[in-house]
């Protein structure tokens, strides 16, 4: 069966790799994409990407966490809502389809599926506006914002100038005392879609232009600090140095070391050392750690292996490496249901056997799944590559994605206009007059 986008789904992509192309010029830094949480860029792609929303007849808002919303109301005033998103911030030099395509593609599937009047329920877009933690170290805060999960706590995270996220929401016109106001109704909600870029290489490699995603990686992050003794780099013998860097850089490739070995992902990002002197032997090294895994338990007992690492290698250098964990999330399993409601989007695309995949990489699904029902659809990304400028994905995948995800929105709308309930499927890719047929609840 040949796998061929509807013309809606073409017209619609070529819209959103447009809009993609557009939102790459709103940076904090010319010549490479930077757009972080509460900043100028933030201010800006928001009132941009809003009237984007507005243009497809989406009522918009900005909420307490900065988050930016579209949204449809349904034929009655109590019809659930089925939200749909991704995240319009970025890392720094980012590409500029993370996130940004999956906020792009719901709007114009919300516009398509609306076009014919009211739906049974009511269609919800939201741009997240930190799932990246960029500026202030942790990930998901504005998508932890809506799914009601906030911690008081991270009000005194600064970022790199000392500013705090306190100060920084100040700053940006919301009110930090109204962060709870982000927060969705649960029992309103019939679940949340996002589609995003896959990052890895797996569906490159396997020739296919869409997946469904099975669940998203646990992870776990920590600071680490390997403190030795600073000394003279010509006056000190080897066995009087207490080195931090080597100490360090040891237990750097100890955590890729057990991590391939337990078919895990374990990265060191980051480094620095002090004083940082060439003719002086390195009294101090901080490091960084990400850990992930598909299940929790699997992860802390790889994380165990690795802090007892450290400990060997601080106890044979004369060095004390002391981790300090900064974010811990736990594994977020898609919804059967969703699943199977994507899953039929991609087969009415002309794909028999959609391939389905664990994300390694971590999204706004993970904060709302700690909520409500989740479902990702996974589009091709050449190389797998992502988190740099040239992360890809081509036009022809976001029609084809633009064609799954409105089927799938169909299935699950369904069971709402007749009250049935199962998984069902759908037979047309071109969802504009209202095609595609089954069954199918997010409850």
């Amino acid at each position: 069966m040949t796998v061929v986008a509807s013309a809606l789904g073409t017209a619609d992509a070529a819209v959103v790799v447009g809009w993609c192309d557009e939102l790459a010029a709103i940076t904090a830094e010319p010549g490479r994409i930077t757009r972080v949480y509460l900043s100028p860029e933030h201010a800006r792609v928001n009132a941009v990407v809003g009237e984007w929303m507005r243009d497809a007849g989406l009522r918009t808002w900005q909420d307490a966490a900065g988050n930016l919303h579209g949204r449809t109301d349904g034929t009655t005033p109590d019809a659930p809502t089925l939200l749909l998103g991704s995240h319009l911030d970025t890392v720094v030099d980012a590409g500029r389809y993370d996130g940004i395509v999956g906020v792009l593609m719901a709007i114009r599937t919300v516009a398509r599926l609306s076009a014919d009047g009211p739906l049974p329920v009511a269609l919800e877009v939201i741009a997240f506006s930190d799932e990246e933690g960029t500026r202030f170290g942790k990930a998901l805060l504005g998508s932890s914002a809506v799914a009601g999960v906030w911690d008081d706590s991270w009000w005194d995270l600064e970022d790199g100038d000392g500013v705090s996220l306190r100060r920084a929401f100040t700053d940006f016109g919301l009110d930090p005392d109204a962060v709870g106001d982000a927060a969705i109704d649960p029992a309103t909600v019939l679940g949340y879609l996002e589609a995003h870029i896959e990052q890895g290489p797996y569906l490159d490699e396997a020739g296919k232009a869409l997946g469904v995603v099975t669940s998203i990686a646990s992870a776990r992050r920590f600071a680490v600090e390997a403190v030795g003794e600073a000394r003279h780099a010509g006056g000190t013998p080897y066995e009087r140095r207490h080195d931090a860097l080597l100490a360090a850089a040891e237990a750097a490739l100890a955590v890729e070391r057990i991590c391939r070995a337990s078919q895990h992902i374990g990265t060191v990002g980051t480094m620095t050392v002090e004083p940082g002197a060439v003719n002086v032997v390195p009294g101090l090294a901080r490091f960084s750690v990400d850990l992930r895994g598909e299940f929790d338990d699997g992860r802390d007992r790889v994380w165990d292996d690795i802090a007892a690492a450290f400990d060997e290698v601080g106890t044979r250098r004369g060095v004390t490496v002391r981790p300090t964990e900064v974010h811990r999330a736990p594994a977020v399993f898609c919804a059967p249901v969703l699943m199977d409601a994507l899953r039929a989007g991609i087969v009415a695309t002309g794909e028999e056997q959609p391939p389905e995949l664990f994300s390694r990489a971590g999204h706004d699904a993970m904060s709302l799944g700690l909520v409500v029902d989740v479902g990702m659809l996974f589009l091709r990304n050449p190389d797998g590559t992502s988190h740099h400028p040239d992360e890809f994905v081509s036009a022809a995948d976001v029609a084809l994605g633009l064609d799954a995800l409105a089927v799938a929105v169909h299935t699950l709308v369904a069971p709402v206009t007749d009250g049935r309930t199962g998984t069902g499927t759908s037979t047309s890719a071109d969802t504009g007059s209202g095609a595609g047929t089954g069954a199918g609840g997010a409850s």
